[in-house]
């Protein structure tokens, strides 16, 4: 771990203004996040209907999810390759190639066939573009936390680190902004299926629109320059010629740590997205019975529910400066676990309970997701700090959110359409997540330019 903070040396003022830090850190995660939650409405919307038709609705769904939970299996990959440029080359060439990366992995599904016209190797594709998307979502997510933190002033470490993490939301409502906008373009006649124009090309804008918003992220990012942080480690003779094998080496429990602080918060928050979406959507006379909800006024609901995670995200950056990391997400923590143990009541209240459902998830979610754009990093030396907070966090996808949407439909299904052992579930995840936090120690005094 970093050791404790010091006097900042004369050449320690931040490379980049204030304004480039915090834009660009933010630009390229909500590029990201728009991206992946693009993938995972379509999932449910889609995807189920276009690339695994099976004549079961459960099996297709599944299907997609798998297919959804590959693309974490590929991130500790991108985290271990962008890690190793980024303490080696610098955290500016690292960047730009993970949003390269990904956007045009992205811009591809939007371009791709689909099982009626190409069988089997639709799928296949399917699943390559996806793998792409999460290999290089784990390279970005620590790179942009990096740009944050290492930039920071003294004492604002967690306030800048929340910005990284404000993309998830911000993602999350413009690519589901723009589905129910092309939905309400191309209606359909059967709530519980989308039209036809939208299955034949409808679905295929979000993804294409993705070339925009690349564009402007690659221009925001070319014009940064280096943090004090990684010049320092280079001028020290610190940069290692395998960054992961030193990190393995010498940093291994903050490894550990970091991953299982990150566990609560993948669980939840793709309980709280794709799950959602699906138990939302579903049908009390369908295969899984859920709420019944219109996509569109679901969508509605949810967007609610994030504006919440987007406040609280970045209420907790001060918290976190003030109180420290572990204190905040050790409560943050607790209160997970007593979420998970009362979904069942909450959504069997009609409409303001399922508001209510969505409103404290997503406000949870930004407590706990804030945190981890400056605990994450500050758990390792600069010239780890790429490969140890991005294998941490892409590690913990795997754990936590590759098989969330999956175990919830199984669990959805073992409990005959009940949510309750989906909360069991969460409030489990949470209590691995609590010991972990409690046999770590606070970081928020660590001088992260070592």
């Amino acid at each position: 771990m970093s050791t404790t903070v010091s006097a900042a040396p004369p050449d320690s003022a931040p490379a980049n203004s204030r304004t480039q830090v915090l834009f660009a850190s933010l630009v390229g995660t909500t590029i990201e996040f728009y991206d992946f939650y693009v993938y995972a409405t379509a999932a449910v919307l889609v995807f189920p209907h276009l690339f695994f038709p099976s004549g079961n609705e459960t099996v297709a769904l599944l299907a997609s999810f798998a297919v959804f939970g590959a693309a974490m299996i590929a991130r500790p990959l991108g985290a271990i390759f962008f890690g190793h440029l980024g303490d080696k080359r610098g955290r500016k060439i690292t960047l730009v190639a993970a949003l390269l990366t990904m956007g045009i992995a992205t811009f591809l599904i939007g371009l791709l066939p689909t099982y009626a016209t190409a069988g089997w190797i639709a799928p296949f594709l399917l699943v390559v573009m996806r793998l792409a998307q999460g290999f290089a979502l784990g390279g970005e997510w620590s790179g942009a936390a990096l740009v944050a933190t290492e930039n920071a002033p003294p004492g604002k470490r967690a306030i800048y680190g929340t910005f990284p993490q404000l993309g998830a939301p911000l993602g999350f409502i413009l690519a589901n902004g723009l589905f129910l906008i092309i939905a309400a373009l191309l209606p359909s006649e059967d709530p519980s299926r989308p039209s036809e124009a939208f299955l034949s090309w409808g679905w295929r804008i979000p993804f294409l629109f993705s070339a925009v918003m690349v564009v402007v992220g690659l221009w925001v990012r070319l014009n940064l320059v280096e943090s004090n942080a990684f010049e320092n480690a280079v001028k020290k003779g610190r940069v290692r010629k395998l960054p992961m094998a030193e990190a393995f080496k010498k940093h291994w429990l903050e490894l550990i740590l970091g991953t299982f602080y990150m566990l609560a918060t993948y669980v939840l928050f793709y309980l709280m997205t794709t799950f959602s979406l699906s138990y939302g959507r579903a049908s009390e006379t369908g295969a899984l019975p859920g709420l019944g909800y219109d996509y569109t006024d679901f969508v509605l609901m949810m967007i609610v529910g994030v504006v919440f995670f987007g406040i609280f995200t970045m209420v907790s950056g001060p918290w976190a400066d003030r109180w420290g990391r572990r204190k905040t997400l050790i409560w943050v923590t607790l209160a997970i676990a007593v979420f998970g143990m009362v979904w069942v009541p909450m959504l069997s209240s009609g409409f303001v309970g399922v508001m209510a459902w969505l409103i404290i998830g997503f406000t949870l979610m930004g407590l706990t997701f804030g945190p981890m754009g400056a605990l994450l990093p500050e758990l390792f030396p600069a010239n780890v700090r790429y490969t140890g907070s991005g294998i941490s966090y892409n590690v913990s996808s795997i754990l936590g959110a590759a098989v969330a949407p999956f175990i919830a439909v199984a669990l959805w299904s073992y409990g005959d359409g009940s949510p309750y052992w989906v909360g069991v579930y969460l409030s489990i995840m949470a209590l691995v997540t609590l010991v972990a936090l409690l046999v770590g120690t606070e970081t928020k005094d660590v001088d992260i330019d070592e």
